[in-house]
């Protein structure tokens, strides 16, 4: 019966995105690419990508646009003139904010994609970009901003065009798109010693974007996350046979300043700041999704959020359904307060009503077991001053857990330069980040700091041994472009223990390994992290990576023998 219901929902999903797509606009002829111009020896510092500029559609009895152009969307239903610009705002873009780490891509003129490259294009700056450049790309999908297609002088042209921006009627907007994706995997030493996995992961998925003016808004969205030859138990990030991994609507219940106040009910993705607390985790084949409600207004330099929402739990062989033990609610403040720079505030709870047996507890012996209520408040400012990078957040937690009095902190420190005369356009990061651990167990209180939903994986090494958990981590990174197409990056991270008799967490959060007696010591070793990324055209990317975690004597001790994990892969990547 589970399979029937399955089978059911994804082909009424399939259906709906076919009924939404049948009166796409008309397509656009293709633009004819650049002559080669001789490509400048030096690049400026940018502070942020450009963003892409939105041009009302002209007013009645104007010229059209000039050949090459996309049509104008049409005006609304009642003729208002002040109408007739409502598309402009639509969908009300979230500014994806600076990840730590950040890179400061080329601007100059030359190729940004293996394509342009092939047919000779030379680009004046950077192509408008719906979807980061690259394989692994956190914003989710109903965020992508397309609006530069109804610009009058656009020359940027592609075969998909057709699905973005339709309008059925001068009130409607319609988009539709998907991914494809394969990742080839071969662990070493996988998962801290339990055994080589070589593995390869597929994810599609499709969706489709559906508005009235600007007032409502359904969205919903189809994965597909598959696991082939593995030789370990696949994790829960690995597989979701089929199932929703976005269904929300957006209604507009006022208006601030000329941008929308929008409320939004259903599954729907989360991301937030620099993602160390709240991040779709696109690493993860399966992505991260809540239920719930959330309320935003965003402006030009101001947005403020505030939500309740519940995890969602993958199952594999079955509906996926919200964890009602769990709820967790914010508010998140970001204020630019110049470009490419980003300041955040926010609160953040947790309350898990699951009883759990405390970890610290000894195996076999009687245990407290409990709840956990977790709050959360921060700070970040992170963007550049000229070539000067700079990321600092802080974040401290009370509450309890499992009956312990709950106090925790966790910061980073991070500063960087980029060589903005020197070819390639080289940078390189140092960066510092503590997450507190637990002295002593016996004591009663818990003072482990708790890493909410992060994308671990990005900053704490990608064999995902790590949580910002009870950890230390002295790191550095460096990144260059070869050409504005290929982007190569390199991370040494040097792990510590903040507590020697807590555990090493893993980058979900769970505790792997631990000596009570701290006799192990902190040391837990030193990983590399090597990126190569390869952006072939405005839809795919091939990522190529290499990762080893050289042990240290905490794992040496704590497992009885030297272990030196290590991580090869390769991704494609396709969105459309």
């Amino acid at each position: 019966m589970r399979w029937i219901v399955r089978r059911k929902a994804a082909w009424a999903f399939v259906a709906w995105l076919s009924a939404v797509g049948l009166a796409p606009a008309d397509p656009v002829p293709k633009g004819e690419a650049k002559p080669r111009e001789s490509i400048p020896a030096t690049r400026s510092v940018p502070t942020e990508l450009p963003p892409t500029s939105v041009t009302a559609p002209p007013a009645d009895g104007q010229p059209a646009p000039p050949t090459g152009g996309r049509a104008a969307p049409p005006p609304v239903a009642d003729g208002c003139t002040a109408c007739e610009s409502i598309w402009a705002k639509v969908p009300p873009v979230a500014t994806f904010p600076r990840l730590g780490y950040f890179l400061v891509p080329p601007t100059d003129a030359g190729a940004y994609s293996f394509a342009d490259l092939l047919n000779g294009t030379v680009r004046e700056k950077p192509p408008a970009n719906p979807y980061p450049p690259t394989a692994l790309a956190a914003p989710s999908f109903f965020d992508a901003d397309y609006r530069y297609l109804d610009k009058p002088d656009n020359t940027q042209h592609d075969f998909f065009d057709v699905l973005k921006r339709m309008h059925p009627t001068p009130d409607t907007m319609v988009t539709v798109g998907g991914q494809h994706s394969v990742r080839y995997m071969k662990e070493g030493y996988a998962r801290l010693g339990q055994g080589d996995n070589t593995y390869t992961l597929y994810r599609n998925r499709a969706y489709a974007d559906l508005w009235y003016r600007d007032q409502v808004r359904v969205y919903g969205e189809f994965i597909q996350a598959l696991i082939d030859g593995q030789e370990l138990a696949p994790l829960p990030i690995d597989e979701n046979r089929g199932d929703i991994l976005n269904l929300f609507v957006d209604l507009k219940v006022g208006d601030i300043n000329g941008n929308g106040v929008y409320v939004r009910a259903g599954r729907q993705e989360l991301l937030y700041g620099s993602q160390r607390l709240i991040s779709t985790l696109d690493w993860a084949n399966t992505r991260r999704t809540f239920e719930g409600v959330k309320a935003f207004w965003h402006s030009e330099t101001l947005d403020v959020d505030a939500f309740w929402v519940r995890p969602v739990v993958i199952k594999p062989g079955d509906l996926d359904s919200a964890n009602h033990d769990v709820d967790f609610y914010g508010a998140w403040l970001t204020y630019r307060p110049a470009k490419g720079q980003f300041i955040d505030l926010y609160y953040l709870g947790l309350s898990d009503d699951a009883v759990v047996r405390d970890r610290f507890a000894p195996p076999g012996l009687p245990a407290r077991t409990g709840t956990q209520d977790v709050h959360t408040v921060g700070a970040r400012y992170a963007g550049n001053q000229g070539p000067v990078l700079f990321d600092f957040e802080g974040m401290a937690q009370f509450g309890d857990v499992v009956g312990r009095d709950h106090r925790a902190y966790a910061y980073t420190a991070q500063l960087g330069y980029v060589f903005e005369s020197v070819p390639w356009k080289p940078q390189v990061w140092a960066s510092y980040d503590y997450a507190s651990g637990t002295a002593d167990p016996a004591t009663g209180d818990d003072h482990t700091f708790s890493q909410l939903f992060p994308f671990g994986h990005y900053y704490l090494g990608y064999l995902d041994l790590v949580a910002r958990q009870n950890i230390q981590d002295v790191s550095f990174q460096f990144a260059c472009y070869p050409q504005n197409w290929i982007t190569l990056q390199a991370q040494y991270h040097c792990f510590r223990l903040a507590e020697a008799r807590d555990f090493l967490y893993n980058a979900g959060g769970r505790p792997t390994r631990r000596d009570p007696t701290g006799a192990a010591g902190r040391d837990v070793g030193n990983e590399v992290d090597l990126l190569a990324n390869f952006h072939l055209s405005q839809h795919s990317d091939v990522l190529v990576g290499y990762s080893k975690l050289f042990a240290g004597d905490f794992i040496k001790r704590t497992r009885g023998g030297d272990v030196s994990p290590d991580l090869f892969y390769v991704m494609y990547n396709f969105r459309w």
